[in-house]
């Protein structure tokens, strides 16, 4: 009796252990299995595997535990890096200006705090938003990089490389890449790059249709300055000139000495030697130097693209300083300036 008794318990309590480890690989189905994330030639992803994010800059390396959320900038073609993400910065410089000169497809929200000038931010508004990330540039952050260290971990980038370096849009795309690794946004930065190169393709077939294929072109932005009429013309290295390069335009302004921002600074008496070719041009609606400052110039009226009508004005709004969107901007004010 005492023996069967004994079978009958040993019996219930293999049943009872085999329920329990059923019940533990049901929820946890992986528990026996091999760990597919992990095996050889995987593609682990650091942003979401929890890794810490290395980051290079102009001062080095970076390293954040963590993606970055609460991000303040002090540079608007980075602002725009970072709207082109689908994200919004918690704290801006400037932003009355930034809505004034950058491209109004990158929207700055109104919710973003204003933390002062570009060049002289207020450190107290930026320390109240309790960033986890800041990122400015060398020429105008330089001075207060430890301070803003002592902030938050701070990214500060170059916009203009040196001669040999490489040039502006190369900048461009590769600060890009960074600002998105520092935000966990890596594969939407490469959708949009991937994009833009496509949007670029769509507009070089545009322009062959239009029979503008291979147009030659100078780029100004003019303005006045001490009542005279000053004109920036947009060099090799420049980030608007490689952008149109990649729609199979062909840039005729060549400067006599590398010009580290991207433009010489000159006046009208430096166009009769590109006056051959086709001038594109953006002015502020209320300082039109070509209507004004210029209308009655004798070497404005006699150069060839102003006589035979070859002059392009774009919105006055084109951004030329940006990130991707307002390469893809640019792109889309040529084309239609051009296919009128």
């Amino acid at each position: 009796m005492h023996k069967r008794l004994l079978s009958v318990l040993m019996v219930i309590v293999v049943i009872l252990v085999l329920a329990g480890c059923g019940t533990n690989q049901a929820e946890n189905p992986s528990a026996n299995s091999s760990p597919i994330g992990n095996t050889a030639g995987s593609n682990t992803n650091s942003e979401s595997a929890g890794e810490p994010i290395i980051l290079k800059d102009a001062k080095g390396e970076l390293k954040l535990d963590k993606p970055a959320q609460r991000v303040v900038v002090l540079e608007w073609t980075y602002t725009e890096d970072i709207i082109a993400l689908g994200m919004q910065p918690v704290g801006n410089a400037d932003n009355e200006n930034y809505k004034l000169y950058v491209t109004s497809e990158a929207p700055l929200d109104e919710s973003v705090t204003d933390v002062g000038l570009r060049a002289e931010p207020n450190l107290e508004t930026i320390a109240a938003l309790q960033p986890d990330l800041i990122i400015g540039n060398t020429r105008s952050h330089e001075a207060i990089y430890e301070q803003l260290q002592g902030i938050a971990p701070t990214l500060i980038f170059d916009l203009y490389p040196q001669e040999g370096e490489g040039d502006q849009y190369m900048i461009m795309e590769d600060t890009f890449k960074t600002i998105a690794a520092a935000v966990g946004k890596t594969a939407e930065a490469e959708k949009v790059l991937a994009d833009l190169d496509a949007h670029y393709a769509e507009a070089k077939e545009k322009l062959a249709a239009a029979g503008k294929d291979g147009f030659n072109y100078v780029l100004t932005q003019a303005y006045s300055y001490q009542n005279a009429a000053t004109l920036r013309l947009f060099t090799n290295n420049s980030l608007a000139v490689q952008t149109l390069e990649r729609i199979g335009m062909k840039n005729d302004w060549t400067p006599e000495k590398f010009e580290h921002f991207g433009f010489s600074s000159s006046t009208v008496e430096a166009l009769p030697a590109v006056q051959d070719t086709n001038l594109i041009y953006i002015v502020q609606e209320d300082d039109d130097i070509f209507s004004n400052e210029l209308k009655d110039n004798s070497v404005w009226n006699g150069l060839t693209f102003v006589k035979e009508n070859r002059t392009f004005a774009l919105d006055s709004t084109t951004w030329v300083f940006g990130g991707p969107i307002s390469s893809k901007v640019l792109v889309d004010e040529v084309v239609s300036t051009l296919t009128k």
